[in-house]
């Protein structure tokens, strides 16, 4: 799920986008991409969504080396899709996840305004302050004091945002309670998302680039893509 604007362009979901990959598209890229949208479902996959770089290249049969042709792959499906999907590569978890258009509207519908919330200071927290993971306690001290009530909303919307394959639970050394943004929460808020909090925040407007630089958002190739 992507996150954009109230009134998108992407309300409708037609599988006949599909169509369009066998013209642009090898049947083994057709089979790379279907695998990668199958394993980036939540329903899939407990904790670790999409596939990896290697994966896809061995579906492609690409040499190892062979960013070029990567590229290339995540690119022609984007041009083809990238309406009602968005095949992204998260560089620094090494995940290939495909991602479907939701309008905020629709989205609303799947993630509380806590629940948003607590995403957003994830995203912050791993992806702009570039941190491995985030601790349960650090969740409830920036949502709130110590106490039942507290502690059992924070579970209950992290529990939803795992379900959603947004974050996942994440065994640290110390063996505290933490949890990692994942591939598809990584990229779950738009740019345009992104840049009208920001603005938000700031109480002004803000340039697009400075919002992309600030968010950590660097490979702008192909759409998102890669």
């Amino acid at each position: 799920m992507s996150l954009e604007e109230p009134e998108s362009l992407h309300s409708n979901l037609p599988l006949g986008a599909m169509e369009r990959l066998s013209a642009v598209l090898s049947p083994d890229e057709e089979y790379a991409f279907v695998q990668i949208m199958f394993s980036s479902s939540a329903a899939v996959r407990s904790g670790s969504f999409g596939l990896s770089r290697r994966e896809v290249m061995k579906i492609l049969k690409l040499e190892p080396g062979d960013e070029q042709g990567f590229a290339s792959f995540v690119k022609r499906v984007n041009q083809s899709v990238a309406r009602y999907y968005r095949l992204i590569y998260d560089e620094r978890r090494d995940r290939a996840v495909v991602l479907i258009h939701v309008p905020a509207r629709q989205a609303r519908e799947l993630l509380s305004s806590e629940s948003l919330a607590l995403l957003m200071f994830i995203f912050y927290h791993q992806e702009v302050l570039q941190n491995d993971y985030t601790l349960f306690t650090q969740l409830l001290e920036a949502f709130g004091h110590e106490s039942l009530d507290v502690r059992r909303k924070i579970l209950a919307n992290l529990d939803t945002l795992i379900k959603l394959g947004a974050v996942s639970r994440y065994e640290n050394p110390s063996g505290e309670e933490a949890y990692a943004l994942t591939a598809i929460g990584a990229r779950l808020f738009s740019d345009s998302y992104l840049k009208r909090f920001a603005e938000f925040s700031h109480s002004q407007q803000l340039n697009m680039d400075d919002v992309l630089k600030f968010f950590k958002r660097y490979n702008l190739e192909a759409g998102e893509g890669y």
